[in-house]
């Protein structure tokens, strides 16, 4: 009876640590199953979590974009306005440079001009001394001459020309020349004579 019993004995010890290596290998397989679930979950959070968080982050307003295009438009219209304003200033400076010139160019002929005038000036007061040391001396002929051949002269002579001698001589040549015209020339000169006196500014 003793015999007979061993043998089940044995095979009751290998049947509890298959039992046992089963259970073993089934609790490790279990595991690594959680933890690849786990794995697996956490990775799934992660990425809602990234997915929330960049949808929770602040997007740039479509206002945004539109005020950056505006500011853009408007920086280039000021560097265009810019660009015209300079180019504007050189198209002064250029004019003002001209003017400059320009002006130099008519103060140098008005000071010739100038010039010129004060040469006429001399030349005409020559002329004026001349003519008048002219008159002078004709008029000293005329009151040299006879008073029958200076009135028969100043009786040619158109009657301002003659009022013009007779009024610079002497009374007495004057009157003795007259005295030798015909009446109607004698009174043609007095009355060029008077009105002249007329004229004349009284003191």
């Amino acid at each position: 009876m003793k015999l007979f019993r061993k043998p089940r004995i044995r095979r009751r010890a290998r049947r509890g640590s298959i039992l046992l290596i089963a259970s073993l290998l089934f609790a490790s397989a279990l595991l690594r199953l959680a933890a690849g679930v786990d794995i697996a979950v956490a990775g799934n959070t992660s990425a809602e979590k990234e997915n929330s968080i960049q949808a929770q982050a602040p997007q740039p307003p479509e206002s945004d974009s539109k005020d950056r295009a505006e500011m853009g438009r408007l920086l280039l219209a000021l560097q265009e306005r810019e660009s015209r304003l300079k180019e504007r200033e050189k198209r002064i400076d250029a004019r003002a440079k001209a003017l400059s010139v320009a002006g130099e160019e008519i103060e140098q002929r008005l000071k010739a001009l100038e010039a010129v005038e004060a040469r006429l000036r001399d030349t005409l007061a020559l002329a004026d001394g001349a003519a008048e040391d002219d008159l002078a001396k004709l008029t000293t002929v005329y009151e040299s001459m006879k008073p029958k051949e200076a009135a028969a002269l100043f009786q040619t002579m158109e009657p301002d020309f003659a009022a013009g001698f007779l009024g610079r001589m002497r009374p007495e040549s004057a009157a003795s020349i007259m005295a030798g015209l015909p009446p109607d020339v004698a009174y043609l000169i007095s009355a060029i004579l008077a009105g002249r006196n007329a004229n004349a500014p009284k003191s």
